[in-house]
């Protein structure tokens, strides 16, 4: 298995009384809550968490993109993404990902990761996603086209990176007379190109084509639906005549390690409940506005996300699989047989969440790497295979 350090920048200062006049913290939230010092102070404290994880030997550093949210304030992750790729030496950098079907260029987004892979001497991971339903009404764009938006930026992409230019695109979306890209990546044919998602059935139809092979990566679902999500991709493989590897799959979810399974709960407590309750907390047509998902899509995400609306303790976020919490060894237990269950060879452990303050975040990032990931590195194929 792999591990890589996930975060997401959440505004950890929020008033969270604000949920007495609001209903989210997406796009409706007035940003009179956001404070610039606390700001400033934020964006740093979590650099300093991302560029800590590269010295404890996290495989990866990620970053994504949201835009107009107290829930991640990262509405670009190529800015993040270029001030880890001077700091860090290590780790891989993940941008999971960027919103290609809400850019009216592609193309700069071409430009923009293959700066980075080159800065970084290959060690880019690009992710590409067609942004959650929220993302439609914090930028106009009509979701009704967001597949066709996406596939078609997409083909420019990869083209862009691999093909000699200058040469000329038309879709019916982008148009451009010259495609000729400066710099190209450092990785040949391109980066690795991940694909995360809430478990859309196109999207997984997508990613496993034999002609793509995309490392398909499930978010912040329960357990069952991750493993329902990825059998999924597992089963569209053999449909396509081929034997998805673990290398295909991966699961982010937050984990909290603490010296004992009672210190750990305590101590998690009302971050993960405020990262769950308040932070993610949306609307249901706000997560999928109409024309976002095909029916029997809508139909499979809407039951995956069907507790959105209800607060939860970390009890039930527990139960339900979407926290990992505990001691060092109830964490290495509950990570094993998921991995043993479903297969995936990636793991993105959400190690600082909501209100989680900085030493917190450090001693989970510690625990985690030193006692967590050395134990569960051996699983994966070929041995998960044969069992």
């Amino acid at each position: 298995m792999k591990f890589y350090f996930f975060h997401l920048m959440p505004y950890a200062d929020l008033d969270l009384s604000y949920t007495e006049k609001y209903d989210t913290s997406w796009v409706k939230l007035p940003n009179t809550y956001y404070d610039r010092e606390k700001g400033h102070a934020l964006y740093n404290r979590y650099l300093d968490e991302l560029e800590f994880a590269d010295t404890l030997g996290f495989d990866g550093i990620g970053c994504n993109e949201h835009h107009q949210t107290a829930y991640g304030m990262m509405p670009s992750p190529i800015v993040i993404a270029s001030a880890l790729s001077r700091r860090t030496k290590n780790a891989k950098i993940l941008v999971l990902g960027s919103a290609i079907p809400l850019r009216e260029n592609p193309l700069w987004l071409a430009e923009e990761h293959a700066m980075i892979d080159t800065i970084t001497g290959g060690r880019l991971i690009s992710g590409f996603v067609r942004g959650i339903g929220a993302e439609y009404h914090a930028t106009g764009v009509n979701p009704i086209w967001s597949h066709e938006r996406f596939h078609e930026a997409h083909d420019l992409i990869i083209r862009a990176w691999t093909e000699p230019g200058p040469f000329r695109f038309a879709g019916k979306h982008y148009h451009f007379d010259y495609v000729n890209l400066w710099p190209r990546p450092y990785q040949q044919p391109h980066p690795p190109i991940w694909i995360p998602s809430q478990g859309s059935q196109e999207t997984i139809e997508w990613a496993s084509h034999p002609s793509r092979k995309y490392t398909y990566l499930q978010t912040f679902s329960p357990a069952a639906a991750v493993a329902r999500f990825l059998k999924m991709y597992r089963d569209q493989a053999e449909k396509y005549g081929y034997e998805a590897s673990g290398d295909q799959l991966g699961w982010a979810i937050p984990v909290y390690v603490g010296e004992t399974d009672e210190i750990a709960r305590k101590e998690a407590r009302p971050h993960i409940e405020a990262f769950r309750n308040k932070f993610a907390k949306m609307p249901f047509e706000m997560l999928l506005p109409p024309g976002y998902l095909s029916m029997s899509s809508m139909k499979r995400v809407a039951a995956a996300k069907a507790g959105m609306s209800i607060d939860m303790t970390l009890e039930m976020l527990d139960e339900q699989g979407m926290f990992i919490v505990g001691s060092a060894a109830t964490v290495r237990e509950r990570l094993a047989e998921a991995q043993k269950q479903i297969g995936f060879n990636h793991l993105l452990p959400l190690l600082q969440f909501g209100t989680l303050p900085h030493d917190l975040t450090i001693k989970n990032a510690t625990l985690f790497a030193q006692q967590v990931m050395p134990h569960l590195r051996p699983l994966g194929e070929p041995k998960a295979a044969a069992a």
